[in-house]
């Protein structure tokens, strides 16, 4: 089987696709496929086995967006079906036009995404769904609605997604979830020799992803002024970064937040492994790959109950959890994690077999049938 998996984002950026797809990359080539990646980038990608073509980020948006979709399409005619966790309006154009299947990793509302991130739509993804909206909100759901319509099959990570997605006219049969699964990689040093490689001392707080107004990093570190000793580390880049950097420079949490920038995956995991917890105050989730991730190497997540998460965090048995954009729930949630040992030692045994059955051998394995059936 010839596979194209086109992402929006790859590595060195840090986020769900960019782990997601070069995951699928790895574990189809090895059982006997053939794989090649179409992505956007700042700069052009590490040399992998396979053919990864890129589209520059800085070229002007409607250049971006044809050279994305004229690159799609000319290797779409050459594969056997279009596997996409992004660029979703020009995978389904694309594949189209070379009349071959697509199945979509869909990780949120395409629509309301592209909308917020130009903050023309304020609120969240539920309040979008119901907002009429302007000719340009309404023509992005009509896309997404007839890309996600046309496609052999979609998966959703979250139970949540996937109920929304069949609101959107998909026939549930096409529809189906597919958690992240955890990642291939482990740390590589044991916990002591990390928090030193990190320069961590005392109660430690990691957040890694994409630095976006979905993030609300603004709550988190709000509520970090009220936890006195914990410190935090962010790891990733995004439109959002002089924001943080200026609230962190506002709140005068000084050393006690550090930016770390874009990092490797592996440093991603390495982070999660050295501190104490992760946290996510986000206004509205899917189902992060970042929580898997967390809860993989062994770290309670504490997070707001946002999409998905509470599917995979479960309060009280490896995170906790507290309501969307409330900050003094958050710092309480955080002061009591490191107050009470019984609870965070409880919350750190039970993190990593929460996601054992979430490996990548039966996750992606279930999505190779899918991808083999749908060129049938």
């Amino acid at each position: 089987m010839r596979v194209l998996i086109v992402s929006g984002i790859w590595p060195p950026d840090v986020g769900g696709p960019a782990s997601h797809a070069p995951d699928v990359a790895q574990y189809l080539r090895a059982r006997g496929h053939s794989v090649e990646v179409v992505v956007t980038a700042d700069a052009e990608p590490a040399a992998t086995g396979y053919p990864v073509r890129w589209t520059p980020r800085s070229y002007p948006v409607g250049v971006r967006h044809l050279h994305a979709l004229a690159l799609v399409w000319r290797r779409a005619r050459h594969v056997d079906v279009v596997y996409s966790t992004g660029m979703f309006g020009r995978s389904g154009i694309a594949a189209a036009l070379a009349h071959r299947p697509l199945v979509v990793k869909l990780t949120g509302d395409p629509a309301f995404e592209r909308l917020r991130a130009r903050g023309a739509v304020g609120g969240d993804v539920d309040a979008f769904q119901d907002d009429a909206g302007g000719i340009t909100a309404r023509g992005l759901k009509q896309l997404r609605d007839r890309v996600l319509r046309r496609a052999a099959h979609v998966f959703t990570p979250s139970g949540w997604l996937r109920d929304l997605v069949i609101t959107w006219g998909v026939p549930p049969e096409r529809v189906s979830v597919m958690p992240n699964p955890t990642p291939f990689a482990t740390p590589s040093a044991g916990r002591p020799e990390l928090r030193r490689r990190f320069g961590l001392e005392g109660p430690a707080l990691a957040f890694a992803g994409r630095l976006t107004a979905q993030k609300s990093l603004d709550v988190l570190l709000s509520a970090l002024v009220a936890c006195p000793g914990v410190e935090l580390l962010v790891a990733g880049d995004g439109d959002e970064r002089e924001a943080v950097a200026g609230g962190i420079a506002r709140s005068g949490l000084g050393e006690r937040a550090r930016l770390l920038g874009p990092v490797s995956r592996q440093d991603v995991l390495d982070l999660f492994a050295a501190a104490d917890a992760t946290v996510l105050s986000s206004s509205w989730e899917n189902f992060p790959h970042g929580v898997v991730e967390s809860l993989a190497v062994g770290t309670p997540v504490i997070s707001t109950r946002a999409g998905g998460v509470a599917e995979v965090v479960e309060d009280g048995v490896n995170g906790l959890l507290v309501d969307v954009g409330d900050t003094d729930a958050l710092a309480a949630a955080i002061r009591r994690y490191f107050s009470e040992d019984d609870l965070r030692a409880r919350l750190r045994a039970g993190a990593a077999p929460s996601v054992e059955g979430y490996s990548p051998e039966r996750l992606l394995g279930a999505l190779e049938q899918r991808l083999e059936e749908s060129c049938r």
